[in-house]
């Protein structure tokens, strides 16, 4: 019995409904941080209200999607809301509305983080210039909580990018789900997913270097700023 087959390895690298996978894991996880991203800033901004009905709202969302499985939630989605008579989404709906959900869940708390980082001084410091609240916030706290958020924002992207796999389990034709198909197609299990394995840590290298460029942007801008105080504060001397 032959365990391992070369040329059904190497064949996979160029397998078009492989790759197409590929395709759909990277569109699931740019849309998911997209629509997860906007979702989140909405949980920050009711967090950070005052408003404890608001508040309540941005915390029982954090913690329902933060304390279950994602695996859970997304067959919750698919299968129980039709069954409850609520809502009938199909496998895309079904996928990319779980992801959201949970995606903005953690990234909410790593906003909060960073948004929270920033003394509140320099708000009311920008507030006493003349601005007003909204602009205090998008001109001077947001580009320093950019320091602190980057970082934890790389390491969310990079997991979504695997998590995306989850979606499997609802037939969504992802990456990991077409592998499948090609599994039950033509038996050879451990080279497929072999493929699948480095086309993932492809997709995750690509991403670090990106990542790695955004940090040291946001790095040399603040290396800037310090530089600028210190040399405003010799002169004041």
């Amino acid at each position: 019995m032959q365990v391992w087959s070369w040329s059904g390895f190497w064949s996979y690298f160029v397998n078009p409904y492989l790759i197409g996978g590929a395709g759909v894991t990277l569109g699931l996880t740019v849309a998911t941080l997209f629509l997860g991203f906007i979702l989140a800033f909405v949980l920050v901004l009711f967090r950070l209200s005052g408003n404890r009905f608001l508040s309540g709202i941005a915390r029982g969302h954090v913690w329902l999607f933060r304390g279950t499985p994602l695996l859970v939630q997304l067959i919750i989605i698919y299968t129980g809301l039709p069954q409850l008579g609520i809502i009938r989404l199909n496998v895309i709906e079904s996928a990319l509305l779980g992801l959201v959900l949970n995606e903005a869940a953690y990234l909410s708390e790593i906003l909060r983080g960073g948004i929270q980082s920033v003394p509140a001084g320099q708000r009311d410091a920008a507030m006493a210039l003349g601005l007003n609240r909204w602009k205090a916030f998008v001109l001077i706290t947001m580009p320093q909580a950019m320091r602190v958020i980057v970082p934890a924002l790389g390491n969310s992207v990079n997991g979504l990018l695997k998590t995306t796999s989850i979606a499997s389990v609802i037939s969504m034709e992802e990456l990991l789900r077409r592998g499948q198909v090609l599994m039950q197609q033509r038996f050879e299990v451990l080279e497929v997913f072999m493929v699948i394995a480095i086309f993932y840590l492809l997709m995750t290298t690509v991403w670090d270097m990106v990542q790695r460029r955004i940090e040291a942007y946001y790095a040399k801008a603040y290396a800037v700023r310090v530089e600028t105080t210190k040399e405003l504060a010799r002169d004041d001397r």
